[in-house]
């Protein structure tokens, strides 16, 4: 199978990095300033190993492939309100052998949150959802860090909204591999919700910076807690800690890369690239949506994701909010909700 990674960030960077060192074909899909450094010099992949440098080939769109093989993947990496344009976008593609990737090809969505595969269900016919472990960052044109060992990452694999299939364990097996771990499961849903009350902290790390101290761990403690009140009310599933600490174990453990300082997630490299959008409607709006329909308040995390798309619309500094402000504004935001 050949694997078209459409988004070569820090996730799909790194998925498609390793499954190139690995010996697996890969075309990387990326624009801008990252795509033209890619095409240019190739994927600098900074891991504990040291820094590889990888060329597979690098397109902008489908157009610049022709006709898609009957045996592409296509894993969706991009960030969750990047998804409805990569989806309009590759739908159509015209596959060997007729029809187009929409009808015939797997897609793969390896995001945050839990909402681009239902974008992705309206068009696809085959979707398949990955619960994403996997600690990397990309802040730089044409590099990638990723500073997992032994494993790179852990990849709950399976058909969305449920299900495995032989397609599901072909991808697992080429991603185990390519020194991650890929359980196929019958619920992958399940992980990923319990990922994304994970991701609740997203914003505030980006906002605040780091969740080190006591106040930060306590404030995201509660969102946290808000969060699984939304999920238990609106009788959604998901792995619980004890569980989730059991699958990955000591399996993925950060290691510090060279010339790589530790920095943050997802949302805080956003900002620090200075994208303009940030993926908090797809996290903490996930739960404000999901409180809303089930009559349960959630004004922590209303308030990240107002401040989250405020930084990214203003391009505002990482972290540039001190925690003790953010604490004091998110007691104002529960008194107010009473």
């Amino acid at each position: 199978m050949r694997y078209i990674i459409i988004g070569a960030g820090a996730v799909g960077g790194t998925v498609g990095g390793r499954l190139a060192e690995a010996g697996h074909e890969v075309v990387l899909v990326a624009r801008g300033a990252h795509g033209a450094a890619l095409r240019e010099d190739g994927l600098r992949l900074r891991v504990p190993e040291g820094e590889l440098t990888l060329r597979p080939p690098v397109v902008a769109g489908p157009e610049e492939l022709g006709v898609l093989r009957a045996d592409d993947v296509l894993v969706l990496a991009v960030k969750t309100q990047d998804s409805e344009t990569a989806l309009r976008t590759w739908g159509p593609a015209p596959v060997e052998g007729g029809g187009t990737a929409a009808e015939r090809l797997p897609l793969v969505c390896a995001q945050n949150g839990v909402e681009s595969q239902r974008l992705a269900l309206r068009r696809f016919r085959h979707v398949y959802g990955v619960c994403v472990w996997l600690p990397s960052t990309h802040v730089e044109p044409g590099v990638v860090s990723a500073a997992g060992a032994p494993l790179t990452g852990v990849l709950h694999l399976g058909r969305y909204p449920h299900g495995t299939d032989d397609t599901a364990r072909r991808i697992a097996a080429d991603l185990e591999k390519a020194r991650f771990e890929a359980p196929v499961v019958e619920d992958v849903t399940r992980w990923q919700y319990a990922k994304l009350l994970s991701n609740l902290g997203n914003a505030l790390e980006a906002v605040s910076g780091l969740v080190v101290d006591p106040e930060a761990e306590a404030l995201f403690a509660r969102v946290r807690a808000e969060g699984a009140a939304v999920l238990d009310a609106a009788g959604i599933a998901y792995a619980g800690t004890r569980e989730q600490q059991a699958a990955r174990g000591d399996k993925v453990t950060l290691v510090p890369l060279d010339g790589t300082p530790r920095g943050g997630g997802s949302s805080w490299q956003s900002l620090s690239r200075g994208a303009g959008t940030i993926e908090a409607d797809y996290l903490n709006g996930e739960i404000a949506l999901l409180g809303r329909l089930h009559g349960v308040p959630t004004p922590l995390n209303e308030l990240l994701q107002r401040l989250a798309n405020d930084f990214a619309r203003e391009r505002r500094a990482p972290g540039s909010l001190p925690v003790e402000e953010l604490a004091r504004l998110a007691d104002e935001a529960v008194a107010d909700a009473r």
